[in-house]
């Protein structure tokens, strides 16, 4: 049986998107691949019908897509070449396609002069969508060529500069977005009209559609974007009347959506535990605007299971009658729950694993899944008896005849905590034999970890390491309580970390405690840093897109100024000796740990400067350290980066792992 290779990625698929047409009778998804030599994802259409799969697109670029009605797909594309002519010039515009199903090419459907995000269907020839505006000429999507020509030239002669006047001022993913407001449009398609819904200074922050009224929610945004407040209106698209149904300045808004006759809308006070604090549910009358609390929830409403094996996203909700089915975190698993108008929250898949996108008709669900510790599929599921069919085999070739490790699982009790966590065994593992290891700690810090598929984690484990990990407090996967690490960072996760890898080498004496490795990313980069400052029992560490200096992280990463004193229990102003005293930077004096660096210069959200501060610690120290950065990439590089940068950022991670663990390196290997 071979081994898991690094280059195995690149043969990957990747599902994302599937939504039922109107009807139920068929549903569409998006696969995708990569493409090394254009270093890029191919992204198609497929059709879901009668139980069968077909491909529908082939151009490679077609990432998104809604149902036009029941036979015709609509989605964003540049396809002739105007359209392509003007996506290189970066004009803002968005041209869709149908598709009809029952024959035919793609036609041209609608273009839009301004930067379409999410479209909702309400009959053939009006839609509800949301774009992106520019508040120094928010009405440019009205204007004429010549005052459209004026601001594109404009724009290319001020390329090189930028203008911060507000916070946040770029977004991870989405680069520079000082003075960007989303705003939403009534579309007509013949002839084009569009009709502003929200007015500058409001930002649109969701929307919905019940019957015939369009309901959205916005908030006023001024030079710093605020987490408290918000503004729920309507729109009835036939009639035009408008009218303002709540207003709140107390609640977090997270989303809304149409469930049955209500609109149930998902917020926090954030006052109980902080920004981490998951949603609670609330009903709006549509009539009223009367709002009641339908469920105080403690769990997320959402998949939160770490993975390196997704490209793209999908439902994490759906309603289907009065309830609403949704995604939810449990332990190290993402189940299919059903949230009804009484409040009961009942669980209808539990299946180990992770449900990463669904979708709901009638007595049916659509599941985009990582089950059997195998790489995403399509299944079926039975909603009544919680029966599931596996429909796809796009992955079985890659997978076909190739050592997954199976995860072991493994829990303690730490500080009076139960901690879980799993463990993979190396490949021809041999009790007899000794074996270097990997602790590879997750992000978040509210994400976790579960028994699903890793690519470099198999990679590592069928390379001949132990690959180990788990959830430490501070983790989702359980209630607001255990995500709550405010104030805390780096003393009771670490204490659970360490008590965590002192079970594993106790449980697997065949691991050498002289050659345990160490990683983790974004909260696990921060982790790692923290560590290493902490103790030398690791042979080495790498530190990916991480945080080490809470005081610079405050203001410039893109949640920093609101994130910081959240997490941290202290702000710049009134107490910056917390900040500093949770930061890794303040113990750089006693790493003995050799350390590399991963950071990506577009990173907003951990930005490149952490990276950079405790690289200079250790080498102004003459410690061990090297640092790789990946220009153009963001804070996802491991997970949606471009392909080679994705290969490239594992080589450098491993072949540290097998400098500092086996003595060898990326160049004696291949000679």
């Amino acid at each position: 049986m071979k081994a898991i290779e690094m280059r195995d990625i690149l043969e990957y698929r990747f599902l994302s998107n599937v939504r039922f047409a109107p009807g139920g009778e068929r549903a569409a998804f998006v696969l995708a691949k990569a493409d090394e030599e254009e270093n890029c994802y191919e992204q198609r259409l497929w059709l879901y019908e009668k139980g069968r799969l077909r491909q529908l697109t082939d151009l490679g670029k077609e990432g998104s897509f809604v149902w036009l009605d029941e036979e015709r797909l609509l989605f964003p594309a540049l396809r002739s070449a105007k359209e392509k002519k003007r996506g290189d010039a970066h004009e803002e515009f968005t041209s869709y396609y149908a598709l009809d199903l029952r024959g035919g090419e793609a036609l041209p459907f609608l273009s839009l002069p301004f930067a379409a995000g999410e479209l909702k269907v309400l009959d053939e020839g009006r839609f509800a969508v949301s774009g992106s505006v520019d508040k120094r000429c928010p009405e440019l999507y009205a204007a004429d060529e010549e005052s459209r020509g004026k601001v594109r030239k404009e724009r290319e002669e001020d390329k090189d500069y930028e203008v911060f006047d507000e916070l946040p001022y770029w977004f991870n993913g989405q680069g520079v977005t000082n003075g960007k407001r989303q705003r939403l449009f009534l579309v007509e398609r013949e002839p084009l009209t569009i009709t502003p819904l929200t007015e500058l200074p409001e930002t649109l922050l969701d929307f919905t559609v019940l019957g015939d009224e369009i309901f959205f929610a916005v908030q006023r945004r001024e030079s710093r974007q605020q987490i408290r407040g918000f503004r729920l209106r309507s729109r009835n698209w036939k009639t035009g009347e408008e009218r303002t149904l709540l207003e709140n300045r107390e609640l977090c808004f997270a989303g809304i959506e149409a469930v049955g006759e209500k609109l149930w809308l998902f917020a926090t006070e954030a006052r109980r535990f902080g920004l981490n604090e998951n949603s609670w549910v609330y009903t709006v009358d549509p009539g009223s605007g009367e709002l009641a609390l339908l469920r105080a929830e403690e769990y997320s409403m959402y998949c939160s299971v770490g993975s390196d094996c997704r490209l793209g996203g999908g439902r994490q909700q759906a309603p289907r009658g009065d309830s609403l089915y949704h995604l939810t975190t449990r332990e190290g698993d993402c189940h299919l729950y059903r949230l009804d108008p009484d409040g009961g929250d009942r669980p209808v898949i539990e299946k180990p694993g992770s449900i990463d996108a669904f979708d709901v008709h009638g007595d049916e669900a659509l599941l985009i899944a990582l089950y059997d510790m195998g790489l995403q599929e399509l299944f079926r599921a039975d909603l009544k008896t919680g029966a599931i069919e596996r429909i796809s085999h796009f992955n079985d070739e890659a997978l076909a005849g190739r050592y997954v490790a199976k995860p072991q699982p493994l829990s303690i009790c730490s500080g009076g905590t139960e901690i879980g966590g799993w463990v993979l065994l190396p490949k021809d593992f041999d009790p007899a034999k000794k074996y270097p290891a990997v602790f590879d700690i997750h992000g978040g810090p509210k994400t976790v970890y579960g028994p699903v598929f890793y690519h470099e984690m198999q990679l590592w484990a069928g390379m001949g390491y132990f690959v180990f990990f788990c959830n430490p407090t501070g983790s989702d996967g359980r209630d607001n309580a255990f995500a709550d690490i405010r104030g805390k960072y780096g003393t009771v996760d670490y204490d659970n970390l360490m008590d965590f890898c002192d079970a594993v080498l106790e449980a697997y004496p065949q691991i050498d405690r002289d050659r345990v490795c160490e990683t983790g990313g974004s909260y696990g980069g921060f982790m790692t840093n923290w560590i290493i400052g902490h103790t030398d029992r690791f042979c080495c560490a790498a530190s990916q897109r991480s945080i080490s200096n809470w005081l610079s992280f405050w203001g410039t990463s893109d949640i920093g100024f609101d994130f910081t004193p959240d997490q941290n229990a202290g702000d710049l102003y009134g107490s910056p000796e917390k900040l500093w005293a949770r930061s890794p930077l303040a113990y750089a004096k006693d790493v003995k740990t050799p350390t590399l660096f991963i950071h990506s210069d577009e990173d907003y959200r951990c930005p490149l400067e952490q990276g950079l501060q405790m690289f200079s610690a250790l080498v102004d120290r003459g410690m061990e350290a090297r640092l790789c950065l990946f220009h153009g990439e963001n804070h996802e590089l491991s997970r949606s980066g471009k392909p080679k940068h994705r290969l490239r950022r594992l080589q450098e991670i491993t072949d540290w792992f097998e400098k500092h663990a086996k003595g060898e390196t990326h160049d004696e290997k291949t000679g």
